[in-house]
């Protein structure tokens, strides 16, 4: 709950401070612990992606107007094959990805940069 409301408060703030602008898409890096690969994976919003096990959904990417090369934030819902529920759903913030990350114990997923174009 704590974690929630940091995301909160810092969303909010950001949002505050500066007007942001919803990109077209994500790009995501999604790494498979066990095998040590790593790859970086482009989403349209309203996309979804698979890794092993994962599917990773991007809901919203916002990052500041006038600086696409911001601090990007990005709205993601991720489930697990074969586990009933969501493993993750909320915002992962580009410049803090342990602030609110995916906790599982063979896949990251964290988010690099929103898409302009």
């Amino acid at each position: 709950m704590r974690k929630l409301l940091i995301v909160l408060v810092f969303l909010g703030a950001t949002a505050q401070a500066q007007n942001v602008v919803s990109g077209p898409g994500a790009v995501l890096r999604m790494l498979d612990k066990t095998s040590g690969t790593a790859r970086d994976i482009d989403l349209g919003t309203g996309q979804s992606a698979r890794l092993g096990r994962l599917q990773i959904t991007l809901r919203d990417c916002r990052y500041p107007a006038g600086n696409p090369a911001g601090n990007a934030y990005a709205n993601l819902e991720i489930v697990e094959t074969g586990k009933a529920g969501l493993l993750f759903s909320g915002w992962m913030i580009a410049s803090a990805p342990a602030l609110s990350a995916m906790e599982h114990p063979r896949y990251d997923v964290w988010v690099l940069r929103c898409m302009t174009t």
